[in-house]
């Protein structure tokens, strides 16, 4: 019996399983071909970007490790992404971060980007038949070195960042209008102080001032998604940060944009699962961030953990599928980046399909009617049905390699062009 044939067996087999509960493992397998997830392209570069030579330059944000082979220039990154995006099944997104502008060897600040120079990446993506999300970079950069950006009390700076809030909307906007799929533009500014403040409304007063600037102009939303994103604490930000969850969530709403929430932003003892369907009761969208934090805000890989599998639950469980713009945000420079970004992905789509395959409106009617015995037993019985062989039989369908074949082809493109790069 040839390979393949042995998967489809196993799939026939756990499609039987879950039939007795009720639930359509090819119904579920159609669902989550549909789901987009945006692969962040600063994990290819380690947040480097091309304006200085791939040197990270601070601003709250380190990534750690010296593996080699990362990405040097935009050509560069473009191929190890289309790599990594043959490796995991489904047809996803990329993320870009100002910082990645391609403007030749023209020094373009960032309050003066223009969408001419993400062309590179828009070409790119129209022929891949990829949608396209934007990340304004308000760190690593001479004007960001007080550790205050748009809540500066110096209006010139201030400025500067403000302009390049508004170049970014654009350039989002420009994206979406030429990928026809809505561009997903952030705002994450690390502004804080470091040890005890005295003043902590003044910066957010300063902040709002500056965001409203930056959304002033009304654009279609069928091409660009404001979003705004908090943090507790970061580098350099330990004991003060402007930009906090309470802050934006109110100026979110407010607003009518799209929050973010990061899964490293928070306190150790929260989760976001836990926040998504309070969120969403007043915010038609949010986006995620979803990293693996280590003791702190540490943007590890993305693995299978049990908040992974209770996010994907409360989202697909809330039927949020619609509502939730769902990105990856990690980097790693201790490992494979390539083989980074495809663990990533596959664990966050393999949470998603488990959650898929629950039969949520019989658990739903258990918990109403006050059932709580077939809740959780219904619950614990999930975890040993045989989600793998579905997930496997996606991946054999969906035309990429089943099981750990993928790390091969890592390994080999690591042998055949990264060990090349110095």
């Amino acid at each position: 019996m040839s390979y393949s044939k042995e998967i489809e067996k196993a799939y026939d087999l756990a499609k039987e399983s879950y039939a007795e509960i009720g639930v359509d493992t090819d119904t579920a397998i159609r669902r989550l071909s549909r789901i987009a997830i945006s692969l962040h392209c600063w994990q290819g570069d380690d947040v480097g970007g091309f304006e200085n030579n791939n040197q990270l330059v601070g601003g709250g944000i380190i990534a750690t490790g010296t593996y080699p082979g990362k990405a040097r220039n935009a050509d560069e990154l473009r191929m190890d992404l289309e790599k990594a995006m043959s490796l995991i099944p489904g047809r996803h997104r990329l993320n870009l971060h100002a910082i990645y502008a391609e403007t030749g060897n023209e020094r373009i600040d960032r309050n003066k980007l223009k969408a001419t120079h993400f062309s590179g990446w828009i070409d790119w993506a129209k022929a891949k038949g990829l949608g396209l999300d934007f990340n304004g970079t308000f760190f690593s950069h001479p004007k960001a070195t007080n550790g205050f950006t748009l809540a500066s009390p110096d209006d010139g700076i201030r400025r500067f960042w403000i302009e390049h809030g508004i170049a970014c909307r654009k350039i989002g906007e420009h994206m979406g209008r030429q990928l026809q799929s809505p561009c997903v533009t952030n705002v994450w500014i690390p502004d804080g102080y470091k040890d005890i403040s005295v003043d902590r409304s003044g910066p957010r007063k300063q902040l709002k001032k500056s965001l409203d600037e930056i959304f002033a102009e009304k654009i279609d939303r069928r091409y660009l998604l404001d979003s705004v994103e908090s943090k507790l604490f970061g580098i350099g930000s330990e004991s003060y940060v402007v930009g906090s969850h309470e802050f934006y969530m109110g100026y979110a709403i407010e607003n009518k944009i799209l929050l973010c929430l990061d899964t490293g932003h928070f306190h150790p003892t929260e989760v976001i699962s836990d926040k998504i369907s309070s969120v969403l009761m007043f915010l038609d969208r949010i986006l995620l961030h979803v990293s693996r934090s280590v003791r702190w805000d540490s943007d590890h890989v993305v693995i299978l953990s049990d908040e992974l599998q209770a996010i994907a639950e409360e989202i697909v469980r809330g039927d949020y599928l619609q509502r939730v713009h769902i990105g990856l945000d990690f980097f790693d420079a201790s490992i494979d980046r390539v083989a980074a970004w495809v663990i990533g992905a596959r664990c966050m789509l393999k949470a998603l399909l488990i959650a898929l395959l629950e039969p949520a409106d019989k658990l739903r009617q258990m918990e109403t009617s006050g059932d709580f015995t077939s809740r959780l037993a219904m619950l614990e019985e999930l975890k040993t049905l045989p989600f793998g062989s579905v997930w496997d039989y996606y991946c054999l369908k969906a035309g990429v390699p089943v099981g750990t074949a993928w790390l091969q082809v890592v390994k080999d493109y690591e042998a055949e062009v990264l060990s090349k790069r110095i």
